[in-house]
């Protein structure tokens, strides 16, 4: 199980997209399960704007640990 302890961390792609545009985000998680055609583009931006990228196990295990009961392909920590 993954900690994302309490810091401000928005989850999804649309979301995480704006948070990366607007220069607010540490680093990003992303499921390793997730399409590739849907994250491709995110880990372009996250590499354009020097943000660390790390993988994940599943959408299972990422939406778990953001507390929400559905898979997450994606979460920004801000």
């Amino acid at each position: 199980m993954i900690d994302l302890g309490t810091g401000k961390r928005v989850v999804g792609i649309k979301q995480t997209k704006k948070a990366l545009s607007d220069g607010v985000v540490r680093s990003v998680l992303i499921a390793q399960d997730a399409e590739e055609r849907i994250v491709a583009p995110l880990v372009e931006l996250c590499e354009r704007s020097s943000v660390a990228v790390t993988y994940v196990d599943s959408m299972k295990e990422l939406g778990s640990a953001c507390g929400i009961d559905v898979g997450a392909a994606v979460v920004a920590l801000i």
